[in-house]
């Protein structure tokens, strides 16, 4: 990372791991990924003074459709994930103020139905398709700069899933 962006912090972020009762988590194909098959979890900003699970929820709401009272909340990660951003990234998203993203994830059951899934919820919609993965494939779905707070993730979550 060049000494430009290596001062800046690291942007405020909810991460969700949806799952359903089959023990599968929900995975999104983001419609602005140019390298191809990229897959990814519901995640996003936190806003300022919003708490973690109000973020959740609207993340959630906005990349899926799914609303609060279709979901339970079964746990939040202990600490922090951080990732930085590869140097092509680096100064072209969130405007140039971040160096990547410090996250904190939380596990939720998904009590609704698959027709409750709505990728349109919000315009612009994040993503084109989705589906139910087993969560041993999500590192290998996400873009190869966020697998290692994947693997965290879901080292973490695994023994709830």
């Amino acid at each position: 990372m060049s000494a430009d962006f290596a001062g800046l912090p690291y942007r405020p972020c909810v991460g969700v791991m949806l799952v359903n009762a089959h023990g599968r988590v929900f995975v999104g194909k983001r419609i602005d990924n140019k390298e191809g098959d990229a897959w990814q979890m519901p995640q996003g900003g936190i806003d300022d003074g919003e708490d973690l699970h109000p973020a959740a929820f609207r993340e959630l709401h906005e990349e899926t459709g799914v609303t609060p009272d279709l979901v339970t909340v079964i746990a939040e990660s202990r600490e922090e994930h951080f990732y930085d951003l590869p140097g092509e990234l680096l100064g072209k998203l969130w405007g140039g103020r971040f160096r990547g993203q410090r996250q904190r994830w939380l596990l939720l059951r998904f009590t609704g139905e698959d027709a409750h899934i709505d990728l349109e919820a919000h315009n612009p919609p994040e993503f084109c398709e989705w589906k139910w993965v087993e969560p041993e494939m999500l590192p290998d779905l996400i873009v190869p700069f966020k697998r290692r707070v994947y693997r965290q993730v879901l080292d973490e979550f695994r023994a709830l899933i």
